[in-house]
């Protein structure tokens, strides 16, 4: 019990000292001596906090992420990677699953998780479109929008400026 009040005391100071949004221990054993022991541990951090720890920051790999992913970022875009052919722009998360699910159900696959928020401007919803366009595997775009949350007029300017932007990807 003393070592797992020690372990837990410890995650929790490391939690808060560095911004994390999540710690992850798995798994967390018993040895034989009877000593807890983690053999594997995750973290994740805010990343509006990352101006608060450099030594943080400077450890990311950005070769192991999609360059995709990397160019959302840059925009405070929710961006993943799937092996599709139909690109999804949502806003939140469970809209984008239900997309997702929604689009397997019908027998397509979807592309990416693309979830630009509530809170996107034209900017971030034209440079959002162009990541989606420059996936060579997207043969077909799928916007669903919840316009309670994201105004249907800013979604329509950034990718009415994005389309103009853009060389046609449409046969002849």
């Amino acid at each position: 019990m003393k070592q797992a009040v020690k372990l837990m005391s410890a995650i929790y100071e490391a939690f808060k000292a560095t911004d994390a949004s999540m710690i992850e221990i798995n798994p967390l054993i018993v040895t034989g001596e009877g000593s807890l022991l983690a053999l594997d541990a995750k973290m994740n951090f805010d990343d509006n906090a990352l101006y608060r720890h450099p030594d943080i920051r400077e450890m990311r790999d950005l070769t192991k992420r999609n360059p995709l992913e990397i160019e959302a970022s840059k925009y405070s875009l929710n961006y993943i990677r799937l092996d599709g052919t139909i690109g999804c722009m949502v806003n939140g998360a469970g809209l984008a699953m239900a997309t997702m699910d929604i689009i397997k159900i019908a027998g397509g696959e979807p592309a990416n998780f693309l979830d630009v928020g509530g809170g996107a401007n034209a900017e971030q919803i034209r440079n959002a479109f162009k990541i989606l366009m420059s996936d060579k595997n997207v043969k077909a775009v799928f916007i669903n929008i919840f316009g309670g949350i994201l105004r249907c007029d800013i979604l329509a300017e950034g990718v009415i400026a994005a389309v103009k932007e853009l060389p046609s990807r449409c046969p002849s």
